[in-house]
């Protein structure tokens, strides 16, 4: 259920020319066989009652997006194996990649000041609100996320024709290291701690929604449906012992009207953050760039709608909270991919251990 997305790897950079595809034969991602796509999307065409698919279909909870979904109604979508295109270092690099990242960090240029709260021990000095803090940690805690897998899966060698992937301790030195980094690179790897906590509230409150018994993840195979239902369970339960991750309730809390209006440019900020993942110009990166960024929507909707959440009828569908196959698929994969990076980064610490 959860190895296959659904991607628009198609669609046009909407910010500047698309000039730098990469050519490089790491960023090609690799298609799904026909037959199988064939099979699988009637798997996902029926894995609803059909009045629940044709209700979920009627309503477009787009006002409470905060991530840009590829529209699967579109000749361009595909579903991807993700299986089959893990996430590695490609050699896509260079004034293409600096520039959507530049345009990424450009997003968190909005100043509201409509909500401070300089008791709150995660506003930072100097005058800035809380909601601009978590921004730019979440922005940044992806970015080292994404940079640690890189560096974790890297092309080391090839020879005779086939790679060897594996981890470039040089390569995380440059990026993490005190020294290297002047003082940055530790800083960075807490904010990947903070994210890796906000996902993880984000589970454990969207808990209930999966509980209800008419929900299923469908495969195919009704073995491997309660399977698979029954290990996210499990995961939703683990969340939930440990202590309280991050208290979303003190983001917009000021006064009303201020509060509503900064959740809203914060929610179309992180929206468009989305859209410029459309301007990646390797595939594969721009595959679990999409799929990461839609992760991370999707947590923020989940903690932003907890009144909804709690009101869930317990037999049926509700308009009032619904996650989409794609937010599903994309919130596993993302948080699978945190829990990835912190497990990489002690396995650089033991190698760096080593190396000295």
């Amino acid at each position: 259920f959860f190895s296959l997305a659904l991607v628009n790897l198609k669609r046009p950079c909407p910010f500047w020319a698309d000039d730098g595809h990469c050519s490089i034969r790491d960023c090609h991602v690799e298609p799904c066989p026909e037959v199988w796509i064939k099979v699988k999307q009637e798997i996902i065409i029926f894995s609803h009652s059909q009045k629940a698919f044709i209700d979920w279909a009627r309503y477009d909870d787009s006002q409470d997006h905060f991530c840009e979904l590829d529209d699967e109604r579109s000749p361009d979508a595909q579903y991807v194996d993700l299986l089959l295109n893990p996430e590695r270092y490609t050699g896509y690099k260079g004034p293409s990649a600096w520039r959507v990242w530049n345009s990424i960090y450009e997003e968190n240029c909005f100043k509201p000041r409509s909500v401070y709260r300089p008791l709150n021990p995660l506003a930072p000095s100097r005058g800035l609100c809380l909601e601009k803090r978590v921004f730019y940690k979440l922005i940044s805690g992806l970015h080292v996320s994404i940079n640690l897998h890189l560096c974790a899966n890297y092309l080391l060698e090839e020879t005779w024709g086939k790679p060897r992937w594996g981890h470039n301790v040089k390569e995380f030195i440059h990026r993490f290291d005190p020294i290297e980094t002047k003082g940055e690179g530790p800083r960075r790897l807490k904010n990947l701690y903070f994210l890796y906590l906000i996902e993880l509230r984000a589970l454990s409150k969207v808990a209930p929604y999966f509980e209800r018994s008419f929900v299923d993840l469908y495969t195919g195979n009704v073995q491997e449906d309660a399977e698979s239902k029954t290990l996210l369970l499990d995961i939703f339960r683990d969340t939930k012992s440990f202590p309280m991750h991050f208290d979303e309730k003190s983001m917009f809390a000021g006064d009303k009207k201020g509060a509503k209006s900064l959740k809203e440019e914060f929610r179309l900020h992180f929206k468009n953050i989305s859209r410029i993942m459309d301007c990646v110009g390797c595939d594969k990166c721009r595959l679990w760039g999409k799929l990461q960024t839609q992760g991370l929507g999707t947590a923020l909707k989940i903690l932003f709608s907890e009144k909804e959440i709690q009101n869930l009828p317990e037999n049926s569908p509700s308009k009032g909270f619904q996650l989409t196959r794609q937010e599903i698929v994309a919130l596993i994969n993302a948080f699978g991919r945190l829990s990835t990076s912190v497990k990489e980064l002690q396995n650089f610490k033991l190698l760096l251990q080593h190396t000295r």
